[in-house]
């Protein structure tokens, strides 16, 4: 295959657990539910897990926002499952929530504190540089540069180019869309990801497929303003349809559920339209509509996470930054689920080929907001 090497997106993503028992915003941070696990993978827990706090701070689209929130807490959980360590937890409402529970999982003990979203950097930085004798984690963040903090980042944008390709090979009306919450590095970057895969189809295929919603020359786009307003994420997926597009990825956290009521909508209303999702698998992770759901760019974040709590409780913390690419399959295209049968045999072989070549660095999947290590 041909390389491709694209220059996109100043921005990248922000990008079930049905009942949680959480924190108040800035109060003394709570114990997780069910107290300390018994490790239960038959080996024996490290020295000292039973005295190790991992802890976990939401950004403000809370843990049960089927997306990234959920899925860290979900590493978190499964370190205190497997290791037998105790667990604390903060969610956040607002941006003004998450220094007073940062520092609520300071005065709680919390050995690592982990961060949930690039919002969160600011006050991550300055609590870690406050208290440099504790470890922090910030997912999808790479910008603090201190010892005691440990990036987990994503190139999201090569499980995005697969979904782009999917998506292209998959519309019948030849229009396909993306939106973003806000445009910063983490979410533009599945939208630099997700264009660039139907360019290279249209490359591949002499087809003509449309991306609404990102141009990545100029760099800008359709952006609902925040992570929270279901009912813009409604209005755009309902614009969008109304322009033709059929095959639609919200890149916007909880207001990509406002996409799923329209879609279900849409198609009791006779137009056929599908779901990319996002950060997790959306077939899994949706409480409805998982039959629109086409695939899903899936951030490995749950296994990130309890990765690196399971490395500061054997004594291995470092700050070296976390990437999760295809290659150690820390993002992914999910299965197709529903739309196995659907999708062209062809088109899934070329997927495979297309994932083999951006591993192999043959194809070249490059973005501004791809994760620059130190």
């Amino acid at each position: 295959m041909r390389n491709i090497k694209r220059k996109t997106g100043m921005a990248a993503a922000i990008f079930g657990i049905s009942a949680l028992v959480l924190t108040a915003c800035g109060a003394a941070p709570e114990a997780a539910p069910s107290g300390s696990a018994a490790p239960t993978s038959g080996a024996s827990a490290p020295a000292g897990a039973a005295d190790f706090t991992g802890c976990i701070v939401s950004d403000a689209g809370g843990f049960d926002d089927r997306s990234f929130n959920q899925s860290s807490y979900e590493g978190l959980m499964a370190a205190k499952t497997e290791l037998g360590i105790n667990v604390k937890q903060a969610e956040s409402k607002a941006a003004t929530d998450f220094a007073p529970n940062l520092n609520a999982m300071i005065k709680g003990g919390c050995d690592i504190t982990v961060t949930i979203g690039f919002l969160l950097s600011d006050d991550t930085k300055k609590a870690a540089t406050a208290n440099p004798d504790k470890h922090f984690a910030i997912v999808d963040d790479n910008a603090i540069d201190l010892k005691n903090v440990k990036p987990i980042i994503y190139d999201t944008a090569q499980a995005a180019f697969l979904a782009g390709y999917l998506a292209a090979g998959m519309t019948e009306t030849g229009k396909v869309a993306t939106y973003g919450g806000i445009n910063i590095p983490t979410v533009s970057i599945f939208m630099d990801g997700y264009a660039d895969g139907v360019a290279y189809y249209n490359e591949k295929k002499s087809k003509d497929v449309k991306v609404l919603g990102w141009d990545t020359a100029k760099q800008t786009g359709t952006f609902t303003g925040d992570f929270d307003d279901q009912g813009k994420g409604k209005n755009t997926t309902v614009t969008f349809a109304n322009e033709g597009a059929d095959v639609i990825m919200p890149v916007a956290g909880p207001v990509g559920l406002g996409t799923m009521d329209a879609v279900k909508e849409l198609n009791a209303g006779g137009k056929a339209v599908k779901v990319i999702w996002v950060d997790a698998d959306g077939f899994e992770s949706l409480a409805s509509g998982n039959e629109f759901v086409l695939s899903s760019v899936v951030k490995e974040m749950g296994k990130s996470v309890q990765d690196v709590v399971t490395a500061d409780v054997n004594g291995k913390f470092d700050s070296t930054p976390y990437v999760g690419t295809l290659e150690n399959e820390g993002v992914s295209l999910a299965p197709f689920h529903d739309f196995d049968s659907k999708v062209p045999a062809e088109l899934k072989s070329e997927l495979e080929t297309l994932k083999a070549d951006i591993i192999a660095g043959t194809v070249k999947v490059e973005s501004p907001s791809s994760p620059k290590t130190k």
